[in-house]
């Protein structure tokens, strides 16, 4: 296990730097920084090349990545143009998202695969009918338009939960954005673990499990729960970053201040430094959930060992 674990680790690091670098060159590649700064007005060609040199865009690309990097092992994520550090946007937006991806991310695994394990094992039912059509209308439907319609009837109209975030974020607050941010992987793992457990319900251990008279509730979760949830496992693996990089939309609904409206601003002003500091903690973040995934692997499925 501890030799894998290092051998991952390991495997991390061309990941990460590619990655970055990647992320590098297609943020440099929206134009130029300090015209974006400026907008329709022509900067002043003193002022525009101070924050050339402050910020090495003279450089060569990869140069600028080299001093980039040389700084982000030292945790310096560099400034924006207007002088405030990326660390503390990073500090100021990160916990707020963490919040709001722990609400969405409980909500989907909660919701997701218990709907998902009450359509598998009515299949073909009522109940299996309406979480199928269920779950396709989830899909079908754009998040801004459920993050529109619920904040209007659940958050306006209704009064049930508050219909904004804004700076004062509490967990009755993000309850509402929560559910709109899950809405659609909960729809995907639902319907995930409806397969699974279909598929896994006619296998000879179920059976053996049935026939040794062993209770129901037993059978369901320890044999075909348990042995179905693998593919569910690896799907929140990767769902975990999407979350937390794909909240723009409703964090935008919802007014909060989180890494996706703090990226959205990044990326509208051209700061280099935001964009590709917010991104790169979004790298890590998608390279550590998967090798929990992986490890997770050996606790649902004995049979699965690693060197």
């Amino acid at each position: 296990m501890g030799r894998y674990v290092l051998r991952r680790l390991l495997q991390m690091i061309p990941v990460f730097i590619g990655t970055t670098f990647l992320i590098f060159v297609m943020v440099h590649a929206l134009g130029d920084p300090v015209n974006a700064l400026f907008g329709d007005r022509a900067p002043d060609p003193a002022v525009a090349a101070q924050i050339r040199a402050q910020y090495n865009l003279n450089d060569p690309l990869w140069l600028q990545y080299v001093k980039y990097m040389g700084k982000l092992f030292q945790w310096d994520f560099g400034t924006t143009f207007s002088g405030q550090t990326v660390t503390s946007q990073l500090a100021a937006a990160y916990p707020v998202t963490l919040k709001l991806t722990a609400v969405a991310f409980v909500i989907e695994v909660v919701f997701g695969i218990g709907l998902g394990l009450l359509s598998g094992l009515r299949r073909g039912r009522i109940a299996d009918n309406s979480v199928l059509v269920l779950t396709l209308v989830v899909i079908s439907i754009p998040t801004f338009v459920t993050g529109y319609v619920l904040q209007y009837l659940v958050g306006v109209k209704w009064g049930i939960l508050p219909a904004t975030v804004g700076f004062d974020v509490t967990f009755e607050s993000l309850i509402l954005p929560g559910i709109v941010l899950a809405s659609v992987s909960l729809a995907y793992v639902a319907r995930l673990t409806r397969t699974t457990v279909a598929e896994n319900s006619k296998a000879d251990y179920v059976r053996t499990a049935v026939a040794k008279g062993l209770p129901r509730r037993r059978v369901v979760i320890n044999h075909l729960l348990r042995n179905s949830l693998i593919p569910v496992v690896t799907f929140l693996g990767t769902d975990l970053g999407a979350l937390m990089g794909g909240a723009l939309v409703t964090e935008r609904i919802f007014n909060i201040h989180g890494v996706g409206y703090t990226l959205y601003q990044g990326i509208v002003r051209q700061s280099t430094n935001t964009v590709v500091g917010f991104v790169t903690i979004l790298v890590i973040v998608f390279l550590l959930a998967n090798l929990l995934v992986d490890l997770l692997y050996a606790v649902l499925d004995p049979r699965i060992r690693y060197a």
